[in-house]
C-alpha cells in the first residue's frame, strides 16, 4: 500500500501536496465559520481601539505626569519653607542683637568715647546686615508663596485629572461589558458551526487563518478569489471544474481555501 492508500478516505493528494476534502455542505460552513471568525476579530478590535481606551490612556499619563509634578513641588515648597525658617532666625538674631546693644548705648552703659564709636558702628552695621536678611527674607517668603500657589494648582489639577479618568474608565468598562457579550454569543454561534467541520479541515483552516491575517476560507465568486481578488484564470477555472466536488480548493496566489459556491461562475 503507498502512502496515499494509507491516508484516510478524507485525504486525497494533488501535484505533491496532501490536501483534504470535505462535503461541499461542508465546506460552506466553512464560510460561515469564517464570518463567525471576523466578527470575532472585529469586537477584539473594536474593543482595543475604543475612544474611551485611548482616552483613558491619556489621564493615566497625565496623572502619572501631575503625581510626579505634585511630589517635586511639595518637595521645593518644604526646601523654600525651611530657607524662610532659617532667614527668619537670622533676621531675629540680628534684631535681638541690635535691641541689646540699642538698650546698652540708650542706658548710657558705655563709658568710653572708643566703645561708644565701636558700639555704635556695631548697631549700624547690624541694621545693614538686618536689611539685607530682611530683603532675602522677602525673596523667599515670595518664592514660597509662589511655590504654594503651585502646588495648590496642580493637586487640583490632579485631583481633576482623577475624577475626569474614573468616569472614561466606568464608560469604557460598560462598553467593554457590552462588547464582552457580543463576543460571548458570537464565540456560542461559532462553536456550533466548527463542530460541524472535520477536526483535520478545522486545523488547516486555523493555521492558513493564522498565517493570513485571520482570513482561512474564501468564497470563489465569479471566478474571483474573494480572499486575494484575483480574478482566477481559464486554465485553472477548468482545473477547478475537473476536481471532485469534494476536494477541497486553495487559491494559487494567497493559498486559502476556496469555497465553491452558486456564485463562483464555474
Amino acid at each position: 500500500m503507498d502512502v496515499v492508500d494509507a491516508l484516510p478516505p478524507t485525504v486525497w493528494q494533488r501535484g505533491g501536496e496532501f490536501a483534504l476534502n470535505a462535503d461541499p455542505a461542508v465546506q460552506l460552513r466553512l464560510i460561515d465559520l469564517q464570518a463567525q471568525d471576523l466578527e470575532l476579530d472585529q469586537l477584539a478590535h473594536r474593543r482595543r481601539t475604543l475612544p474611551e481606551v485611548v482616552d483613558l490612556e491619556h489621564f493615566v499619563a497625565e496623572h502619572q505626569r501631575l503625581r510626579d509634578l505634585d511630589v517635586m513641588l511639595r518637595t521645593d515648597v518644604a526646601d523654600l519653607e525651611r530657607q524662610q525658617g532659617r532667614a527668619e532666625a537670622e533676621v531675629d538674631q540680628v534684631r535681638r542683637r541690635k535691641e541689646r546693644d540699642r538698650i546698652r548705648l540708650d542706658a548710657g552703659q558705655v563709658s568710653s568715647a572708643k566703645e561708644l564709636e565701636s558700639l555704635q558702628s556695631e548697631i549700624a552695621s547690624l541694621e545693614r546686615r538686618q536689611a539685607v536678611l530682611e530683603d532675602a527674607q522677602l525673596d523667599v517668603m515670595e518664592r514660597v508663596e509662589a511655590a504654594q500657589k503651585r502646588a495648590a494648582q496642580v493637586s487640583t489639577d490632579l485631583a481633576e485629572v482623577a475624577r475626569r479618568g474614573e468616569e472614561v474608565r466606568q464608560a469604557r468598562d460598560a462598553v467593554w461589558a457590552a462588547i464582552d457579550a457580543e463576543v460571548e454569543a458570537v464565540s456560542r454561534r461559532r462553536a456550533t458551526v466548527a463542530a460541524e467541520v472535520p477536526a483535520d479541515l478545522l486545523a488547516l483552516y486555523e493555521r492558513i487563518r493564522a498565517e493570513r491575517g485571520g482570513i482561512g476560507a474564501v468564497e470563489i465568486r465569479e471566478r474571483r478569489c474573494e480572499g486575494c481578488r484575483i480574478t482566477i484564470d481559464p486554465a485553472e477555472i477548468a482545473k477547478i471544474r475537473a476536481l471532485p466536488a469534494d476536494a477541497i480548493v486553495r487559491c494559487d496566489e494567497c493559498r486559502r481555501i476556496q469555497v465553491r459556491t452558486a456564485r463562483s461562475g464555474l
